[in-house]
């Protein structure tokens, strides 16, 4: 769809004397210093360099050798003492005759591929959008702390490749709170809405200021968890729900577009790093989906989630934001050893819950009690599906085995 450019970036010169270039007082200061009697030589350092350790051995002066010159013949000496020194052998490297092992394009459900490449086909321009130009095709991310070990994966969906248009989908992974009042993981995916023209900038404003909002009342809401008490939580992630809406509805006022032009998903699991609390907390606005991997066996929808009647609406498919101020939330625990938790947005809760393939594979990535590194991670969850193309993002989260 045709993609419209941010706003804020009118160019052009103002009337005579005025200051509409933002980077005319800095070209003036700049000029000022580099003016004539105040220019300094490039060479020139701007600070007192550094004192070698040691004084240096007295040098003979000698003339300057023009630049690239070939080096001075030696003084004459006898033909012992300059006699060529033959240089060792190169020894050889091991493995260097074996091929390098490719994990190659990703798995399949079916006995065929879907038939959409399975890689970019085009970058978009920076000219049509500058925000949409800067998205990177992929994010892997990821981390352990203590007993908890997080994999994470955003990839933008095969019919954007084809059509060239951005990932709409963005995710967050961080740790919120401190030493004194308590550390929460904060897991986050977010998923802007398709027919929405500045949703893949939406998704990354809402991840990024769900992480500033929940920071700021971590200890409060590690004390809800801590009590299993889900009156208190729902109330602190609807606060920093309000708060994410009224900022993302005023950017898109800045921006000179309506507030559903951002509209976007999001999804969240806070945890704990006191391995004392095993409950988790769970908000979302909008859909996805939330799994449990336990022993083996898939638990799909662990949230049981219940589409809100508010308003916020942006179809009849999902609640979005800015438009949507209210979250779902749930408690959940408590959390087992061994545990696999599957937060995602629905490019890949979908296809987990309508094809057993795809099930009986991540099962066997992610459910053995080995966690995988970050390029397998990436790899095992492009696993593809037959006519599901859509961005695709999830965060697993693995709970140490006893």
């Amino acid at each position: 769809m045709q993609q419209q450019g941010m706003g804020g970036a009118a160019t052009g010169s103002g009337e005579a004397g005025g200051s509409d270039d933002p980077l005319r007082d800095t070209w003036s200061s700049v000029e000022a210093v580099v003016s004539t009697g105040h220019q300094q030589s490039p060479q020139s350092p701007q600070h007192p360099p550094q004192q070698l350790p040691g004084p240096l051995p007295p040098q003979q002066p000698h003339a300057a050798a023009p630049p690239f010159a070939a080096p001075a013949a030696p003084a004459p000496a006898s033909v012992a003492a300059h006699a060529p020194v033959a240089a060792p052998a190169p020894e050889p490297v091991a493995g260097a005759s074996q091929p390098v092992p490719q994990l190659g394009d990703p798995r399949h459900s079916g006995k065929r591929p879907p038939s959409y490449a399975p890689v970019p086909q085009g970058l978009r321009s920076v000219g049509e959008d500058p925000a949409a130009a800067a998205l990177p095709d992929i994010v892997v991310d990821g981390a352990a702390y203590g007993p908890l070990t997080v994999r994470a994966a955003s990839v933008r969906g095969d019919s954007h490749r084809y059509l060239g248009e951005p990932r709409q989908d963005a995710l967050c992974v961080t740790r919120i709170g401190g030493p004194d009042t308590g550390e929460l993981l904060l897991l986050a995916v977010a998923d802007g809405v398709g027919s929405a023209a500045r949703s893949h900038v939406g998704s990354n404003e809402v991840c990024r200021h769900a992480a500033v909002y929940l920071d700021r009342v971590a200890g409060d809401l590690l004390g809800a968890l801590r009590s299993d008490d889900l009156p208190a939580f729902t109330a602190l992630a609807n606060e920093a729900v309000g708060n994410i809406a009224v900022l993302l509805a005023d950017l898109a006022h800045r921006e000179g577009h309506r507030p559903e032009a951002y509209a976007t998903t999001l999804r969240i699991l806070l945890v704990p790093l006191d391995p004392a609390v095993r409950t988790r907390g769970f908000m979302a606005v909008g859909d996805g989906g939330t799994a449990l991997l336990r022993s083996g066996a898939w638990h799909l929808d662990v949230t049981q989630e219940e589409e809100p009647e508010a308003s916020g609406m942006i179809d009849t498919r999902t609640a979005a934001l800015p438009l949507a101020r209210t979250a779902v939330t749930r408690l959940l625990g408590p959390a087992a050893p061994g545990d696999v938790l599957v937060l995602s947005t629905d490019g890949l809760s979908t296809p987990l819950s309508g094809d057993q393939g795809m099930r009986e594979f991540l099962s066997g990535a992610w459910g053995t009690g080995t966690v995988p590194g970050p390029a397998d991670f990436l790899w095992q969850s492009q696993f593809r599906v037959k006519s599901y193309d859509d961005d695709r993002s999830v965060v697993v989260l693995w709970e140490c085995p006893a």
